[in-house]
């Protein structure tokens, strides 16, 4: 069998992998935005902290610092970030607004620049409270804010690029100011700490590679339901769709063997006229509602809603191996779940309902940019004008002779009405009335 997504799975695959990446780099994106947010929280965070400690405890603060705290140390380093992260949130929203992605060197580029933030913090530290004692406080620690964070960019490579940048700038700056007098035990202390940075943000690349493939696959999902909703129409019941993408319909054009059902509620036009807009839709998607959910039972699709009825097919796009069966079971249902609703409303509407079987042309029929999944041939044409002669006939279900005779001994109620003149037809065709 042909796969869902068109010949041979080919034809159809470029326009959803289009789809799949397009809604792919906007969720990354909006990951991404949501690191820089965190990030500049954590800094004003931070920043509070750090203003508060100074003043509630500034004796700590001096002996710490050996009296050197300045605050325009704190400044020189924040604020800069603040507006770097908030340039690059802004670079990325507009970005998203335009439907393009932000080049991979941008990434990098900015990964380098965060990453770096807290080396400037480093050095203004050593430079204040001396090497030994900077190298042993909280700021080397800060790399790890980075690190964890850059799990939401989703991306193997830049959250191991941010490990490497700071445990490379880390060892860079222990070697440059040698704050160990013995340079070989400093070498492999220092050396040891940046492996463990280098490590931490490989895990973190594992994380938001395993969190991409989540991604991928929800929107995998999600872009392959909305997929068949647009190509049979906004009804398709969770079932199908489950279905459909399970054993995989043909969708690209062939020829089928289907039943093809029309369904039209009677002397519904009349009736809307005495009430109200509102009135009106609710009462015709009750209705809707109920006989839908019995062609769903039965394994049949609404391919399209026209007005006060919709057409339903059986055989298509899903297999099946006795559709005008499935037809008449639907059909023969959705009369008694009509009668049994008319028994409690104020507004009783009759069905009328002609079901034919034959071959028809299936498949994606529309513009390049929208397409439909329909039928199209004399089939088609020929169930239309069987459920209009339920007007003539006064009845509410017509078959064709080719469904009484798919049906069989099942088909024993059957009524002839013999060969009757059906527009757009030369000779008389053979009618039979159910139900």
């Amino acid at each position: 069998m042909l796969g869902f997504w068109g010949k041979d799975k080919r034809d159809q695959e470029p326009a959803v992998s289009a789809d799949f990446q397009r809604a792919l780099m906007q969720e990354v994106m909006k990951t991404e935005l949501l690191r820089i947010k965190a990030l500049i929280g954590t800094t004003l965070l931070l920043f509070a902290i750090l203003w508060t400690v100074y003043f509630l405890a500034p004796e700590k603060v001096s002996q710490v610092w050996h009296g050197n705290l300045k605050p325009h140390y704190l400044y020189s380093v924040m604020l800069p970030f603040i507006l770097f992260e908030l340039w690059v949130h802004g670079a990325i929203t507009r970005h998203m607004r335009q439907g393009r992605d932000l080049p991979i060197f941008r990434r990098y580029l900015g990964a380098l620049i965060e990453t770096s933030m807290p080396t400037v913090a480093l050095a203004l530290h050593i430079n204040a409270m001396g090497p030994v004692a900077a190298l042993g406080f909280v700021v080397p620690m800060t790399y790890f804010i980075f690190i964890i964070l850059s799990t939401l960019r989703l991306d193997f490579w830049l959250s191991t690029f941010t490990g490497f940048v700071a445990a490379a700038e880390l060892l860079a700056m222990a070697m440059f100011y040698h704050p160990d007098p013995s340079q070989e035990v400093s070498v492999f202390y220092h050396a040891a700490r940046s492996l463990i940075i280098l490590i931490c943000g490989m895990l973190a690349g594992a994380v938001g590679h395993q969190l991409r493939r989540q991604f991928e696959a929800s929107i995998k999902a999600a872009t392959a339901r909305d997929r068949i909703t647009n190509l049979f129409g906004q009804h398709v019941s969770p079932q199908v769709v489950e279905r459909l993408m399970a054993e995989g319909a043909k969708t690209d054009s062939d020829i089928r063997r289907v039943a093809v059902m029309f369904v039209d509620f009677r002397s519904f036009t009349a009736g809307a006229r005495t009430r109200t807009p509102q009135e009106v839709v609710e009462r015709l998607d009750g209705a809707f509602a109920v006989l839908v959910d019995i062609l769903d039972r039965h394994g049949g699709i609404v391919n399209k809603f026209l007005g006060d009825g919709f057409l339903a097919l059986f055989g298509a796009p899903l297999e099946a191996p006795d559709p005008a069966h499935r037809a008449v079971a639907a059909a023969r249902e959705m009369l008694e779940a009509n009668a049994r609703v008319n028994e409690a409303a104020s507004w009783p509407l009759r069905i009328g309902i002609g079901i034919h079987l034959g071959e028809v042309v299936a498949g994606n029929i529309g513009s390049p940019r929208r397409k439909e999944y329909t039928v199209i041939g004399d089939t088609v044409n020929f169930a239309s004008r069987l459920e209009a002669l339920n007007k003539d006939f006064n009845s509410q279900f017509l078959i064709s002779e080719a469904v009484r005779d798919a049906l069989g001994e099942a088909c024993r109620d059957a009524v002839s009405l013999g060969e009757v003149e059906v527009r757009g037809y030369e000779r008389p065709m053979a009618v039979w009335r159910l139900g």
